[in-house]
C-alpha cells in the first residue's frame, strides 16, 4: 500500500510567464516554493490542502478533462475581485441543485477552475458530535 505524504497538481503551461502571472498575481495564490531559473522556472503555489506546481513548458494546453476545484470563503467577493483583475469568467456564481455555490473561470491555457463556496447549511459542513 502507498502511504501518501503530500500531493500536488502539475501544470506544464504553453506560456509559463503568463501562467505564473495568472496564478500568482491575478488569483493571488501564495507561493509555497520556487525552483530553477529562467523563463521555465518552477513555482509551487499553496492551495489550502494541496499544491499546484506550474513548471516547464508544454507544447499544447492541458487536456480539457483537467479541472481544478478550489474552495473559497465567499464566491461573490471572489467574482468581483477576479472580474476586476481581468480573469476570464466562464460562468458567474450559481447555487447548484446539490447546494454548493460554484463559479467557473479559466487560466490562460483554458484550464477550467471551479471556485466553490460551501454554504453554512450545506451537509458538507455537518460534523456529527462536534
Amino acid at each position: 500500500m502507498v502511504h501518501v505524504l503530500s500531493s500536488r497538481v502539475l501544470l506544464r503551461p504553453v506560456d509559463p510567464e503568463r501562467s505564473r502571472a495568472f496564478y500568482g498575481e491575478m488569483l493571488g495564490l501564495p507561493v509555497h516554493r520556487e525552483f530553477g531559473t529562467g523563463p521555465d522556472r518552477g513555482v509551487v503555489y499553496f492551495l489550502g490542502g494541496g499544491f499546484l506546481e506550474v513548471s516547464g513548458r508544454g507544447d499544447a494546453p492541458a487536456s480539457p478533462a483537467l479541472r481544478l476545484w478550489l474552495q473559497v470563503e465567499d464566491v461573490a467577493a471572489a467574482h468581483g475581485e477576479l472580474a476586476d483583475a481581468g480573469v476570464r469568467i466562464v460562468r458567474p456564481p450559481v447555487r447548484e441543485p446539490w447546494g454548493l455555490i460554484e463559479m467557473w473561470i479559466e487560466d490562460p491555457d483554458g484550464t477550467r477552475i471551479v471556485l466553490v463556496q460551501i454554504p453554512a447549511d450545506h451537509p458538507l459542513r455537518y460534523r456529527p458530535g462536534i
